[in-house]
């Protein structure tokens, strides 16, 4: 049989107190000494959204009545399931909590002993229960009727959906992702596999139903390491360190051909630079992240550094932008399509185009005329973020759409500053599409009366290589919150959605090991600085209270692949 991968587990790294404490390979919760409020944990594998996923909760002791435990949208709070939340399916107490509604009295409260199994249909978001293989409410997982309720997820509790207990007594509580199902030698093995040959349930689980482990998750093909060399997350994008030469060119060994590279001096008060395939690599191509100024301009001077003798496994980095002093700098590496260009008419304007599909990434270049208000981005989907900025004739801000903007069809940042969202009607009142993107006409930063050139860059998720997302900040200076992403990664910022603070972008490449604290800004120039965060094998935690990504804020994040989470062991 092929190897089941690795079970989920509960995750100490997502709780809302410290009063609690894990054991039994973190498959059991249960209050410590000093435990004297309520708190939940969450498991650390999101459900599958097109999986059917079985588990099965022991209950160890029951000195109390209170433990309730079930299914949450990833940013709703469990502990509030009995007072209004939405994104929430629980049993308590022989009460349910869905979304924020509590029926006393409907389902049979599970004792000191006894086995609960909780069914979940990823795709529809459908949570079923059972005590001692008695499924609740007539429920029938296995005909996908009677369930016990259906997890509301939206924009505010996000659409991921995990397990969670949630505990206000000295109960104890121990899951069988699959894994045991002794429940840590306190009953007899149930010896009952998924369909698929995974797992040790002691009951069976209802037909089509799945234990949650690696080797069930699914991957996108296109970048499957199990497929073709090309299809590694590394061939989609890298992170390369080098050290500059006072100006010569520096070979940069990448492991693919990229068509952005974004470069930054970690030791110098300098600008990042971005040259791509479709504008051309080389002398004055260069545009800043951090500055408002034209394609190949740096200081009001013509740019003599950039890219050159870009190939299938090196660039050369030249001139004293790219190769400053013996500077330690970081290069940051997309590949669309090897610099072969097509003329894309999806929308008013005609773009320039090169896309990867399968990883998500694009590059259009397009022209304003006075009237057209759309472009074709060539993702095949709606993109997750794009940013966009004015090549030639004016100084113009970056200007950044993500997803998770308060309003998608007005919401808005200024790449290139440290403001707030903003909202106005820069997308004409239109989100984007899955063919092209809405700029307004006679907007000079997106969209000028005519003849101005605009690059733009967009991405889209990847199930396993990329995520774009939000998050709530808690505040506390070392246990910040976990945020889920499903792979370790390679890349990431965060940015501040309701505070004008910086662009924070950490990399895998510049540090190692955990916690990583060297950073920089995307929006300044700054030199690397020291903020304390980790990143892990299926998502990152800050560990400090900082603005830029830990104050009580909604952040909003992106995230690529080192390794996707279902081969994390590959590797």
């Amino acid at each position: 049989m092929a190897s089941s991968g690795n079970f989920s587990t509960m995750n100490p790294l997502h709780r809302t107190s410290t009063n609690v404490q894990y054991s039994n390979g973190n498959l059991t919760f249960s209050p410590n000494s000093s435990w004297s409020t309520t708190t939940f944990t969450r498991n650390n594998i999101v459900i599958p959204k097109d999986k059917k996923i079985y588990m099965e909760v022991h209950c160890d002791n029951q000195s109390g009545d209170y433990h309730m435990f079930g299914v949450s949208a990833i940013l709703a709070l469990p502990e509030a399931a009995q007072s209004g939340s939405t994104g929430t399916v629980m049993i308590y107490n022989g009460s349910t909590r869905i979304n924020g509604t509590r029926t006393d009295n409907v389902v049979t409260n599970p004792s000191q002993g006894d086995i609960v199994g909780i069914a979940i249909d990823g795709s529809n978001n459908k949570v079923w229960f059972a005590v001692n293989n008695t499924w609740q409410l007539s429920g029938d997982p296995s005909n996908g009727t009677n369930e016990l309720g259906t997890v509301t997820t939206n924009s505010t509790v996000g659409t991921d959906i995990t397990f969670a207990f949630n505990q206000n007594s000295a109960s104890i509580l121990t899951a069988n992702f699959g894994q045991d199902s002794t429940f840590g030698g306190q009953k007899t093995a149930g010896g009952n596999a998924d369909a698929n040959g995974f797992g040790d349930f002691y009951y069976a689980p209802p037909t089509g139903f799945l234990a949650l482990t690696t080797a069930n998750l699914s991957i996108s093909d296109d970048i499957d390491p199990a497929q073709t060399d090309d299809d590694y997350p590394s061939k989609q994008f890298g992170a390369y360190t080098y050290t500059g030469s006072n100006g010569s060119a520096v070979t940069v060994s990448t492991d693919f051909q990229p068509d952005l590279i974004w470069i930054k001096s970690r030791d110098s008060t300098d600008n990042h630079y971005l040259q791509d395939s479709t504008r051309g690599f080389g002398n004055s191509k260069s545009l800043s992240s951090n500055s408002t100024g034209v394609q190949g301009y740096n200081g009001g001077a013509p740019s003599s550094s950039g890219a050159q003798n870009v190939g299938s496994s090196s660039f050369q980095a030249y001139g004293s932008d790219w190769s400053r002093d013996t500077d330690d700098m970081i290069a940051w590496c997309w590949r669309a399509n090897g610099g072969t260009t097509s003329s894309n008419s999806d929308g008013a304007l005609t773009s320039t185009l090169q896309a990867n599909t399968k990883a998500g990434f694009s590059i259009s270049k397009y022209t304003s005329n006075g009237s057209g208000q759309t472009f074709g981005h060539g993702l095949g989907a709606t993109p997750d973020w794009f940013i966009i900025k004015k090549i030639d004739n004016q100084a113009r801000n970056w200007i950044s759409w993500h997803k998770d903007v308060s309003t998608t069809t007005t919401g808005y940042f200024r790449f290139s500053t440290s403001n707030a969202e903003e909202n106005d009607t820069i997308w004409n009142n239109t989100a984007p599409t899955s063919s092209v993107i809405s700029v307004q006409k006679d907007t000079t930063e997106v969209n000028s009366p005519s003849g101005d050139s605009y690059i733009c860059y967009a991405w889209r998720g990847i199930e396993g290589y990329s995520k774009f997302g939000k998050y709530e900040g808690n505040g506390n200076n070392g246990d910040g919150p976990f945020i889920y992403t499903g792979f370790r990664p390679r890349l990431l910022f965060i940015k501040d959605l309701d505070a004008g603070n910086e662009w924070y972008v950490q990399d895998t490449a510049r540090e190692t090991y955990n916690p990583t604290e060297k950073f920089l800004e995307w929006n300044t120039n700054d030199a690397e600085q020291s903020k304390k965060l980790d990143i892990l094998s299926n998502g990152f935690k800050p560990r400090e209270d900082s603005g830029r990504f830990n104050d009580t804020h909604t952040y909003i994040y992106g995230a690529w692949a080192d390794v996707s989470f279902k081969y994390n062991n590959t590797f």
